[in-house]
């Protein structure tokens, strides 16, 4: 072999040698949302090539052909124009983002997180008659919590869905904004307290995969990861077994300890979960002495805790209770679920009305 065949093959390898440790996941997904998403890497990457390609050529081959040593190149200072090259260096990246615009507008919609699937894979429509599996996701400082409201159990830093069923997240934060992602699945997804976020995806090919915050979101964050395992649907259900098997029950105490921040928390199971708890989460009302953000927001939206919101609210009371227009006096404003049962005096009276009485404010009767 020559040395010049040997000083190529050489450089070649050197090459493609920082290639060798990349994973090829994004590329080749076993998720088919995460698939479709990988070919548009691909189709985008093919596509800008054809630009980049020819004008590196172009460029390399220019400063050759025109160089100073070279005699035979032709010599024009005064040229300055091309209709043909203006035509060719406008037309076709023209071309290229058109193609990008139709591809980007399409994968868009059909990708859209908040989009139920209507295929499981490649050619397989969802069957009949098979509901998505829900998963509620809460990011925590700094850990991952997952709610099964269906199995109406619960884990910490593991996920488990059975494959070819498609699942259903809704995404939630208790603090600061995170990001849940797990390449093989799906894209990222924000998670912001006080807000829920939607993913739909699938698992096509059984195994263990990672998942993990790809926001920054403080001193804990380089621990935040979890397991997610596909698994068939019988070993899903023994899965489902093993958690309601090896955890307590997950009272709002239980989150409220749980929530406080800490690091690289081990895997735990909970095999029941208080109810409503996620509402409460999303609401950030889980300790009781707080008022949650949908009841604040339905004061608000009829006028608030000041003089016109509770005119508004009495103006209700006035409709139900047939007060005959007398002066309403609003005398106590309480929780829907206020155990305490409202003094006689406070409830009008009157014949029953399709618009009762909202359950925020008690009004006396002349």
């Amino acid at each position: 072999m020559s040395p010049l065949k040997t000083l190529s093959r050489l450089l070649a390898a050197l090459a493609v040698l920082p290639l060798a440790g990349c994973n090829t996941l994004l590329l080749n997904a076993p998720g088919d949302v995460a698939r479709q998403q990988g070919d548009l890497i691909v189709v985008s990457t093919l596509l800008m090539l054809i630009i980049i390609v020819p004008v590196i050529a172009l460029t390399l081959f220019f400063a050759w052909r025109y160089r100073a040593s070279n005699a035979k190149a032709t010599y024009k200072p005064d040229w300055d124009h091309s209709t043909q090259l203006e035509l060719l260096i406008w037309a076709a990246p023209l071309v290229i983002i058109i193609a990008l615009g139709a591809i980007t507008w399409i994968s868009t919609h059909t990708l859209d997180p908040y989009r139920p699937l209507d295929r499981i894979a490649e050619g397989k429509p969802v069957p009949e008659g098979v509901e998505p599996l829900d998963v509620q996701v809460v990011a925590l400082d700094w850990k991952w919590l997952f709610l099964y409201p269906e199995q109406n159990i619960a884990t910490v830093n593991e996920l488990a869905a059975p494959v070819d069923r498609p699942i259903r997240f809704s995404i939630t934060a208790s603090s600061v904004m995170n990001s849940f992602y797990i390449p093989a699945l799906a894209g990222q997804i924000y998670a912001m307290p006080g807000m829920e976020t939607k993913l739909h995806a699938v698992m096509n090919r059984p195994g263990e995969y990672v998942g993990f915050s790809a926001n920054y979101s403080g001193a804990g964050f380089s621990g935040m990861r979890f397991r997610f395992h596909g698994l068939s649907a019988q070993d899903f259900e023994r899965w489902v077994a093993k958690v309601r098997a090896g955890g307590d029950a997950l009272e709002r105490a239980d989150y409220l300890r749980l929530e406080k921040p800490s690091e690289r928390e081990p895997v735990r199971y909970y095999a029941q979960v208080s109810p409503g708890l996620y509402r409460a989460i999303l609401n950030r009302c889980v300790d009781t002495a707080k008022m949650c953000m949908d009841e604040m927001m339905a004061i608000d939206a009829t006028g608030g805790l000041g003089k016109r919101g509770l005119a508004a609210d009495a103006l209700v009371a006035r409709r139900a209770g047939d007060l005959r227009g007398g002066p309403v006096v609003a005398s106590a404003v309480c929780a829907a679920n206020d155990p305490a049962p409202l003094p006689a005096a406070t409830v009008p009276s009157g014949p029953a009305s399709s618009n009762p009485v909202p359950a925020s404010v008690a009004v006396l009767a002349p």
